[in-house]
């Protein structure tokens, strides 16, 4: 079992009586300066919804299912970088919070997730509502507590939340027995953490030396190029990004974590690469000499065969946290610090040098032969092509919108055709890869941004797995739209089928596997998405007609509420390009 090995230094007791540890749980929330929490109530959390129900310092936003409100909260943090905060009771309230907080450690958002507990004697018995979450979360957490005596409260929380956001970000659990909540006593609230650990809070910084031998390999490159990961986003250093590339005038292609950490309408931008990224990204990775590789961590889908990935290059990986250097990827540098730092860094010895970037113009010549050869592409079609919807949804949102996803083809064809300009603004369950994230992310999303348009880009298959969070938009009155791309299957499972299993359907269809639902054949569509959302008083459309199509997306963005919009689009169409799980770029799938 994981313990704390933590204090916190404390503020002077304040004056005043005695309360209760659910009301001093409350307070801490608000001194953290936490907006809204994400909590749905049980038994054993009770007492912390009667203490934020009476001081009303804390919104709260009551999901339909617990998943749906972990993702809420992630929804919330990703579109901000702040702290998401969400809540449930014991037993499977507890472990239907387990997928949130396991896609928050895979891609390092920060979270605080609070678990209502049974009472402290009967731990460990088997009591009515009792699970052990506190172990089932351990490999996918960045720190546990059980919080046993109420005095200590005050310090879990403040912990807590510096653990969560700072250095690589991510999800903190703090488990409160129910006894613990009743319990009275005078908190004492610190004002700072202290650790005995000096790792906890030590933040690694690039010496001069590192950067400047990054400097010298960057001069003698003729074919260099940056990937870039979340990283930059969570550092908040786009700008130092920006800057970087224009001074040394390296292409830049990032992770779909990345997205959005350099624009993708820059002239150096090759949008994102990997398994189902752009061809001309994959290529140059593939060919460049010289690969740096900032606040990313060489993922499977990325990287292919790791041994092959980048072979002709020297690879220099500038990261926060240590334990990723050579973990997948063997490289020749490795440098350990804030990225933030490190570009501001580079950027103030280049401007000192006055460096001039190496002559790579067949370098870019190169690129931009493969850029103008090889766009995203995708076939015309008498139907309503799913690629086609989220290329009118980006005109007619001026790239300005957020964009949550579920996870599938919609996802892939959402990062293709939707260009990015700006961090936070394409949210996604990446490392997990969490089917159902969507439109909970999307009212995360939306609260944490209600003067922005917020579209849940979905599919089928994924949005009816928390289909129940309509009622969640409908009556806190979140405006978070959704856009299904309904292809009436796992598309991305079907896709794997025909390409590698000879079209075998292995429980891919949705609907009637005799009468598939499809644009040539609209009566068999199921489920009616329209209906559905009819039924949670959530206004809704379904198009079918390509000619349709614009006026529908309009009508989605105009309505002043929440809004489901199905899309009906052939279930033929493949996310391409496309690079076999464990291959390499050379085995990349074109058509």
């Amino acid at each position: 079992m994981k313990k704390s090995t933590t204090h916190a230094t404390p503020a002077a007791a304040p004056a005043g009586s005695e309360i209760k540890g659910a009301d001093a749980v409350v307070e801490c929330l608000a001194r953290e300066g936490v907006e809204v929490i994400f909590a749905y109530p049980g038994g054993s959390s009770l007492e912390l919804h009667q203490s934020l129900a009476r001081s009303g310092k804390v919104r709260v936003v009551l999901p339909r299912h617990e998943q749906g409100g972990g993702f809420a909260a992630e929804g919330y943090a990703r579109a901000t970088g702040r702290v998401g905060v969400c809540m449930a009771t014991s037993g499977p309230g507890a472990t239907n919070l387990v997928s949130a907080i396991a896609d928050a450690y895979m891609d390092s958002i920060p979270l605080v997730a609070i678990t209502g507990q049974v009472y402290s004697k009967y731990i460990g018995k088997m009591a009515f509502q009792e699970t052990d979450i506190f172990g089932l979360t351990l490999p996918v957490v960045k720190h546990s507590y059980l919080a046993l005596d109420v005095h200590d409260l005050p310090r879990i929380f403040k912990e807590a939340f510096h653990l969560a956001k700072s250095g690589r970000p991510g999800p903190v659990l703090i488990d409160i027995p129910k006894d613990v909540q009743q319990a009275r006593f005078t908190p004492v609230y610190p004002d700072k953490v202290s650790f005995r650990s000096s790792y906890a809070t030590a933040t690694a910084h690039a010496t001069d030396d590192q950067l400047k031998l990054v400097i010298s390999l960057i001069a003698e490159a003729r074919q260099p190029m940056l990937y870039v990961g979340g990283g930059i986003i969570s550092a908040g250093a786009q700008a130092e990004l920006l800057a970087f590339a224009e001074a040394t005038g390296i292409p830049v292609a990032t992770t779909l974590m990345g997205v959005g950490a350099f624009p993708e309408t820059h002239p150096l931008s090759l949008k994102w690469f990997g398994m189902h990224g752009s061809a001309y990204g994959n290529w140059a990775v593939d060919q460049c000499d010289l690969l740096l590789v900032l606040g990313a961590r060489f993922d499977d889908r990325i990287t292919g065969d790791a041994h092959r990935f980048a072979a002709r290059a020297k690879i220099v990986h500038i990261d926060i946290d240590a334990s990723e250097h050579n973990k997948n990827k063997r490289v020749n540098h490795t440098i350990c610090s804030d990225i933030k730092f490190a570009l501001a860094r580079l950027n103030a010895l280049l401007a000192a040098q006055k460096f001039a970037a190496p002559d790579t113009r067949a370098w870019r010549d190169q690129i931009a032969a493969w850029k103008r050869d090889n766009p995203f592409r995708y076939e015309a079609s008498p139907h309503i092509q799913p690629q086609e919807a989220v290329h009118l949804l980006y005109e007619l949102t001026r790239g300005e919108a957020i964009i949550t996803t579920g996870v599938g083809q919609h996802q892939m064809w959402a990062a293709q055709h939707y260009d990015f300009a700006q961090p936070r603004r394409f949210i996604s369950s990446l490392g997990l890869g969490a089917m159902g994230f969507g439109y909970p992310a999307a009212i995360g999303a939306k609260v944490a941004c209600p003067d922005r348009q917020v579209v849940d880009i979905d599919g089928d298959g994924s949005f009816t797995m928390n289909i129940q969070e309509l009622a969640t938009a409908k009556i806190e009155k979140i405006a978070a739209k959704a856009m299904i791309l309904n292809n009436q299957h796992l598309g991305m499972v079907v896709q794997w089928e025909d390409r590698f299993y000879d079209s075998v359907r292995g429980n891919t269809i949705l609907g009637d596997e005799n009468n598939i639902g499809s644009p040539d054949n609209p009566g068999a569509l199921y489920p009616d998405f329209v209906k559905i959302a009819a039924g949670f008083g959530v206004a809704g459309r379904r198009v079918i007609k390509k000619a349709e199509l614009r006026a529908a997306i309009e009508e989605m963005l105009a309505y002043d509420g929440p809004y489901v919009l199905d899309v009906v689009v052939p279930y033929t169409e493949h996310v391409l390009p496309m690079i076999p799980a464990g291959r390499t770029v050379k085995e990349m799938i074109l058509k």
